[in-house]
């Protein structure tokens, strides 16, 4: 101290200046992390990084190929189908046949469904071409403008492709042949199932 005043060493000076020089200083906010000093006038969407992995799905162990199901909801409900197979997306192929109760080839959740202990054997189904992709909708089909949708015209009919009719001749054909041969089996895919006014669901055994 001189005269009542305090001076700076040269080395503390250094020092000094060292942290809080304007080009260091950036340096130094750079490498802790700390806010920018200006932000863009725009949001810039950043992707969440996630660490979860996609498991595959699984299929109930009462749910096998050949097992009669019995539909919960949707157009055909209460119909019984029989289960082909599970596809990729955890969805259950299914069919009627359509000869016999007029379910299609068609995918079905399989919350939506209860398995019975009936089955039969659809080993010699072939059915390995149809999956997830084989249901997918035609989207170079235009959609109906303003105008269409407030006209009140008649729903219009869907449009099944001749490889889906095909499809469905050949599987309900190699189904017909076990069905047929199983007595009561067409009668029992036939019939539609519905509860009473006295039953007990969680009593029966399907």
């Amino acid at each position: 101290m001189v005269n009542g005043v305090y001076r700076v060493r040269s080395s503390d000076r250094r020092r000094v200046l060292g942290i809080t020089g304007p080009k260091k200083a950036v340096k130094a906010a750079a490498v802790k992390g700390k806010s920018a000093r200006f932000y863009p006038a725009d949001d810039t969407p950043r992707p969440k990084h996630s660490r979860k992995k996609q498991n595959a799905p699984k299929v109930r162990a009462s749910l096998t190929p050949g097992t009669v199901c019995i539909l919960l909801s949707g157009r055909f409900r209460g119909k019984r189908v029989v289960c082909l197979k599970s596809l990729e997306s955890g969805l259950l192929l299914v069919t009627g046949p359509y000869k016999v109760n007029g379910v299609p080839l068609r995918r079905v959740n399989q919350r939506y469904v209860i398995a019975t202990s009936t089955k039969i054997d659809v080993s010699k189904v072939d059915v390995s071409k149809i999956n997830d992709a084989y249901f997918a909708r035609d989207k170079s089909s235009k959609s109906e403008g303003e105008e269409e949708f407030f006209e009140n015209d008649a729903p219009k009919a869907a449009i099944v492709s001749d490889q889906r009719k095909a499809d469905q001749k050949a599987v309900d054909a190699s189904i017909l042949k076990v069905v047929e041969s199983t007595p009561l089996m067409k009668n029992y895919l036939g019939s539609n199932f519905s509860l009473k006014k006295h039953d007990r669901p969680h009593n029966m055994v399907f």
